[in-house]
């Protein structure tokens, strides 16, 4: 038995994988509060997330527990958890969708030399999202927990720390700091001083570890706190669309992942770094050894659940408004920026809902059109990994939304090409049980590679399976024109 954690921003959720069966056979999920303030803070306590996957594993049969042969950690990127020596958490940890500092992004850009720089030797630009601004912010506002400040980690790192008490990242996670030679898998020195030239940064980050090695050992601690057998590996882990990856089968060139989440990601697998000029895709490490170039859109799901909560529908309801309105919206466009938007980066912006008349200023409009804005700015990432060289000829779905079939049709359309899903809609989670098994498998001597391993354990649902309907895939070509104008008329008000 496998053990898959995955630290999301609205839940933690807990997942069994039988190796032997090859199947899930239990999820549990515990939900997570946000704090949230005008400034653009979106943050969490560390405490909360452990809290939460007590209350998981609580749930789990004691004969079940004590089957786990190994553990893998998925969970959302980018997050900083400042830790003190003694391994206080010394703050909130500000999250991905945290948008208060872009002051913070400036001046380490500036430091750096500017965006092309950046790009050019990192691989990224510094953005809002990323862990690096949110160090200097760290500093520059609360300077008493900076002082203290010891050693950086990112959420699913913490989750390790918990386990293992080990310090300690992998690559895939630590790209997305935009502190790491994405080239090179090292720090990179010349960013580290911009983001504090007045401290030696290297001595509080992490050591680096491979995918496929382990992280540690669960220590007595933990293991007599969950229920958890003592002693039983504990693999590297990763972000979570890093582990999404691997549990939607996406390691190998010409495989394409769509994340239907609280975010929105479109990532594709690479034997190569993928450096986007324009700084719109980031230039992300895979967990499995290779590269794995994302786009990113901080609304996703987001403007889905506001749009129902707003007019106080239920999910299956939604999904019933939504199929029995017409592509298109008749009219009514959303632009979904409600969090701010990282693509394009603009993290100022408001969301916004255009061409609104009194034929067409209803509910089941407005619902679709959230819908259908959400998938249009997964779109745009498609065409940026095309014109970047990537051959695509596979798309999975995963996250929250790939449970609707009315969704799976959408982006079907949308994106004209065919999409399947897994039968666990939990890929973030069944990544991290699969990271785990292969090793573990490792550790017993077995070099079975990834995609075979893969290809082994992960089971497609033929029920949401779908083909693009050529008449809609017409229709939406022209919509997501219109969209795509919509944004670049908005970007004026925010930039």
């Amino acid at each position: 038995m496998f053990l898959g954690i995955d630290v999301g921003t609205q839940s933690v959720k807990a997942l069994l994988y039988d190796a032997d069966r090859r199947r899930v056979i239990d999820v549990r999920s515990a939900p997570l509060q946000l704090i949230a303030a005008p400034d653009g803070t979106r943050a969490q306590l560390a405490a909360w997330w452990l809290t939460a996957l007590g209350q998981c594993l609580a749930n789990f049969t004691r004969a079940d527990k004590a089957s786990i042969q190994a553990i893998g950690v998925s969970g959302q990127q980018h997050g900083f958890v400042p830790l003190a020596n003694d391994g206080e958490v010394l703050a909130p940890v500000k999250l991905w969708c945290d948008t208060s500092t872009v002051a913070e992004c400036a001046q380490i850009t500036d430091r750096f030399g500017g965006q092309e720089r950046c790009i050019s030797e990192v691989g990224n630009a510094i953005l809002p999202g990323y862990t690096a601004p949110k160090i200097l912010w760290l500093k520059n506002n609360l300077p008493d927990a900076y002082a203290k400040l010891t050693t950086i980690l990112l959420p699913h790192d913490y989750i390790n720390f918990y386990l293992t008490g080990e310090r300690a990242m992998e690559y895939g996670d630590a790209s997305g700091t935009a502190m790491l030679d994405i080239r090179q898998r090292r720090w990179h020195e010349g960013m580290l001083a911009a983001v504090d030239p007045d401290r030696d940064l290297s001595t509080a980050l992490p050591s680096l570890v491979s995918a496929n090695a382990s992280m540690g050992h669960l220590h007595a601690k933990a293991a007599s706190a969950l229920g958890l057998p003592v002693g039983i590996p504990v693999a590297s882990g990763g972000g979570d669309n890093m582990m999404s990856a691997i549990g939607t089968g996406n390691v190998s060139p010409g495989r394409m992942t769509v994340s239907l989440g609280t975010s929105g990601t479109v990532f594709a697998s690479a034997d190569k770094p993928i450096i986007d000029p324009q700084g719109a895709v980031a230039a992300f490490c895979s967990s499995t050894g290779d590269w794995l170039p994302l786009l990113c859109t901080m609304n996703c799901t987001v403007s889905t659940e506001l749009t129902r909560r707003l007019f106080t529908m239920s999910v299956s309801e939604l999904e019933q408004r939504v199929a029995s309105t017409s592509a298109g919206s008749n009219g009514v466009m959303t632009v979904p920026f409600f969090n701010g938007e990282r693509t394009p980066n603009l993290p100022n912006a408001k969301g916004c809902i255009l061409g609104l008349d009194e034929t067409n200023y209803c509910p089941d409009n407005m619902l679709r059109s959230a819908m259908e804005s959400a998938v249009y700015g997964l779109r745009a990432g498609l065409d940026t990994l095309r014109q970047l060289g990537c051959h695509i000829d596979t798309m999975r779905l995963t996250g929250g939304g790939a449970g609707s079939q009315v969704w799976c049709q959408m982006v079907s359309d949308v994106f004209d090409l065919p999409v399947s899903v897994q039968v666990s809609d939990e890929g973030a989670a069944l990544g991290a049980a699969l990271q785990a098994l292969w090793m573990f498998q490792h550790l017993q001597g077995e070099d079975t590679p990834l995609q075979v391993l893969l290809d082994e354990h992960l089971t497609l649902d033929p029920i949401r399976a779908c083909m693009p309907n050529e008449h809609s895939v017409q229709g939406y070509r022209r919509l997501y024109g219109q969209y795509l104008h919509q944004v670049e008329t908005i970007k004026t008000l925010y930039t």
